[in-house]
């Protein structure tokens, strides 16, 4: 084999066409998996897309490729937002409901199996 046939090709980015309403740029969409076995989504990655619509399909090609998920989320990096985790005191504590846990009831003796 010559060569020439052993280099890597660079490959060229292809950028989305301009449409009306799109910039023509590629936009970074977060993904979300749901499994079949009926849990939450889960953030797999993120994929390149003009518009939603690609977005899904590349989703669906790269993450779910051996029908292992039932639902497909993607959503734009940039429409993410997060807590800054130096105010974690303004989410309700966990001792304050003590009620929600089963730690808080008694059990009486002749209850033999819960």
């Amino acid at each position: 084999m010559p060569q020439e046939a052993l280099r890597r090709v660079p490959v060229r980015r292809k950028v989305c066409s301009k449409v009306a309403g799109q910039s023509g740029e590629e936009i970074v969409w977060e993904v979300f998996v749901r499994p079949k076995n009926g849990l939450g989504h889960k953030h797999c990655g993120s994929v390149h897309a003009c518009d939603k619509d690609m977005a899904l399909l590349a989703a669906r090609d790269v993450y779910t490729r051996r029908g292992e998920g039932d639902s497909i989320w993607v959503v734009k990096s940039t429409d993410i937002v997060s807590s800054n985790p130096t105010y974690k005191d303004n989410f309700v504590g966990s001792g304050e409901k003590n009620y929600r846990y089963p730690a808080f009831y008694d059990v009486p003796n002749d209850v033999e199996n819960i």
